[in-house]
């Protein structure tokens, strides 16, 4: 075993262990969310307790089998952890189409995909729909006219709007918002066409949003229009004033992590803060600055600055991880210890994985913490060397803005990628232009704005904001607008992702040559990425839209309608096409009947009940999707609104001469948010309408 051991590199791991950590806490949330079958709570309690027994026998044995109990009791933890979670956040699901009066009051205002006002409610009361079965939280978008609101925190209001259960995958493996909005306690989502109007003008209990919308409107009013959309969302975590062009510009040039409060803002904010403090203190007379421990102070200082910032942002999760991340570096400047290390990035991903274990799937998170792990690792690989000390001191701060950008971006770039299925490939540089203006005048200038508010001076130092975020957002644009500025890539297969993750944290975590081994997962990523297999046949999960992959790409069998759904089919495949186009790929159709040829297989699109009642017939080797009700006996492989209400959307792939049929269902499982008893009032809803019941 020492033989062994040494040719591991084992020996030399001690004392560089506790990285591994959330790592392995994180593969226990991983395996969690894996499983296709909801695990009882007694499973989940029995995975606790074995942590804990397992973390107890491990206490005097020997380093490596220690480290072996250690590093099973947090796959178990981060199991039981999860699945805790899970529990503790859920509330009732809508399980019918809804239409009628809505009333709640006013917890959260941003902006939905279409740019319209988009209200959370909570205290929610739906006409004939009992308390019990009544979502604790409901999303509604204000379409139409809606003069005659103006929303604001704690208000209490009344309208007539659609709900229904919030959305399951627009295709199997694709992203689930049925369990993102599981997680936010969020039980129906819809829209109104008709006025929202005041039931209550304000009954309190939201007073940190209400704090962060007063931020945010005195900023708007101060700055011009997207500037101080931009602004609002950098102070106060607002961004309903930011419109859709400037967004897209953002994303396009990737910039669109200066809008989200993260570690660059929080570090910004605390290092001026700590900066400020330290001058300040330093410049008082000799005799008290000489006894006092000013650094400490200044930490201090930043701490408490640091937590308001996290309070007046509404502390989503990626704030949440940048104060962890702040609050254990200014900690470490208190008890007189390196600030920025791998043990302090580990301490705050363990914490963000406690509390709110559903952030490991989220790109917030796994960008966040690529980015930090990386810059970390390689700031302190080049501390001291030769190289480093060479640079003149003056080139340096330069340097670092430059190396950060590319190991940030570098690091970034496939979690990115397989996310939002497209790379900025002028992203670096626009970074290398907008990042400085961020760190010397805009967040250094907002800092100072919220010092000068109580006095009435908070519009010179937002002048100065002004100017550099204009800066920005003319980088923004001018970056986006260059030829090729975006690429689109397809959406990689299940193991891609965490294959890249355990290669890369192999490569930074590991010490010694052995590191080298996380090439070997890394590389197995890329390849399996560059041979993924798209869906020759997807459904979507009303049975409303079909698409089949053609040479010139994916064909919708219409072009309009389901259109955020044709989005994300697009997307996924790296097609760059709109639906409009794609849908001319589709050949001619006649009526609400239409045709393509799939593999070799004959594929009917029927669209309306007419077009369903009406269908002549097929043979055995045809493949018909119907968005009307059907009560025929055919042949063919048939999927109608109830069979695709049970099952969820649908992808078809070559399998040798024929197709073979995978449903979101088949991928998902069962699970506490797309329970057995909402698919069932599903498909009960689908049989009697000919409608799904619901976005799932």
């Amino acid at each position: 075993m020492g033989g062994f051991a040494r040719a591991l590199g084992l020996e030399r791991q001690e004392g560089h262990l506790f990285p591994w950590a959330p790592v392995f806490f994180g593969a226990g949330v991983g395996l969690y969310f894996a499983l296709r079958v909801e695990p009882a709570p007694v499973t989940l309690a029995a995975a606790g307790v074995a942590a804990a027994l397992m973390l107890w026998g491990g206490r005097r044995r020997r380093t490596w089998l220690r480290a072996a109990l250690v590093a099973g009791a947090l796959v178990l933890a981060g199991l039981a952890g999860a699945g805790l979670r899970a529990h503790l956040v859920a509330g009732p699901v809508l399980e019918f189409r809804y239409y009628g009066p809505v009333e709640g009051r006013i917890v959260g205002i941003d902006r939905s995909a279409s740019d319209a006002v988009r209200l959370t409610l909570d205290r929610v009361r739906l006409e004939d729909v009992p308390p019990a079965r009544t979502p604790r939280r409901v999303r509604v978008s204000l379409h139409g006219d809606q003069r005659w609101i103006d929303p604001r925190p704690g208000m209490v209001v009344i309208l007539t709007g659609h709900l229904s259960a919030p959305s399951g995958p627009a295709e199997p493996g694709g992203f689930d918002f049925r369990r993102h909005a599981w997680f936010m306690t969020l039980g129906a989502v819809g829209y109104t066409r008709s006025p929202a109007l005041v039931l209550e003008p304000d009954v309190g209990g939201v007073p940190v949003f209400a704090a962060r919308q007063a931020l945010a409107a005195r900023v708007r009013a101060a700055l011009p229009e997207d500037v101080g959309g931009v602004a609002a969302a950098i102070l106060a975590g607002d961004r309903s004033g930011i419109g859709a062009g400037t967004q897209e510009a953002l994303r396009r040039s990737n910039l669109a992590h200066l809008l989200a409060i993260s570690g660059l803002h929080m570090g910004l904010l605390a290092g001026v803060v700590f900066s400020g403090l330290r001058i300040g203190l330093l410049l008082l007379p000799r005799r008290q600055s000489l006894r006092w421990p000013v650094k400490k102070l200044a930490a201090c200082g930043a701490l408490v600055a640091a937590a308001g910032y996290l309070a007046l942002s509404g502390g989503n999760v990626a704030t949440v991880r940048a104060f962890i991340m702040v609050a254990v570096a200014l900690c470490a400047v208190l008890c007189d210890r390196r600030a920025l290390t791998l043990r302090s990035v580990a301490i705050a991903a363990l914490l963000v994985l406690i509390l709110t274990p559903e952030a490991l799937t989220g790109p917030g998170f796994q960008m966040s913490f690529a980015a930090t792990t990386a810059l970390v690792a390689v700031f302190s690989a080049m501390r001291g060397t030769p190289a480093a000390q060479a640079v003149p001191r003056w080139l340096r701060p330069a340097l670092a803005v430059a190396l950060s950008s590319a190991v940030a971006g570098g690091a970034t770039a496939p979690v990115s990628m397989a996310h939002f299925n497209q790379v900025a490939h002028f992203g670096l540089l626009a970074n290398l232009l907008a990042v400085p203006l961020m760190g010397s005048v805009v967040m250094p200038a907002g800092v100072l704005a919220l010092a000068l508010m109580p006095l009435g001076l908070d519009h010179l130092a937002f002048t100065v904001m002004g100017w550099g975020l204009s800066a920005i957002l003319a980088v923004a644009h001018g970056v986006s607008d260059l030829p090729g500025a975006v690429g689109q890539v397809p959406q990689p297969s299940g193991p891609v992702l965490p294959l890249l993750a355990a290669g890369g944290l192999v490569l930074v975590l590991w010490q010694g040559w052995g590191r080298l081994a996380g090439l070997v997962p890394a590389s197995a990523a890329l390849w399996l990425w560059a041979g993924v297999e798209r869906p020759v046949l997807l459904v979507s999960d009303t049975g409303r839209l079909v698409g089949a992959m053609t040479s010139e790409g994916r064909a919708l069998s219409r072009e309009r309608g389901e259109g955020f759904v044709a989005g994300i089919w697009l997307e996924n495949d790296g097609d760059p096409a709109d639906q409009a186009r794609a849908a001319g790929r589709w050949p001619v159709a006649a009526g609400g009947q239409r045709e393509i040829e799939v593999a070799g297989r004959r594929v009917v699109h029927l669209s309306g009940r007419r077009a369903a009642r009406s269908f002549a017939g097929c043979g055995p080797d045809d493949v018909v999707i119907s968005d009307g009700p059907s009560d025929a006996e055919w042949t063919c492989e048939m999927h109608d609104p109830r069979s695709i209400a049970e099952t969820g959307a649908l992808a078809f792939f070559r399998d040798g001469a024929g197709l073979s049929v995978v449903s979101v269902r088949d991928r998902s499982g069962v699970r506490l948010w797309n329970g057995a008893s909402r698919r069932e009032a599903e498909v009960e809803r689908a049989g009697d309408t000919g409608r799904v019941a619901g976005l799932r």
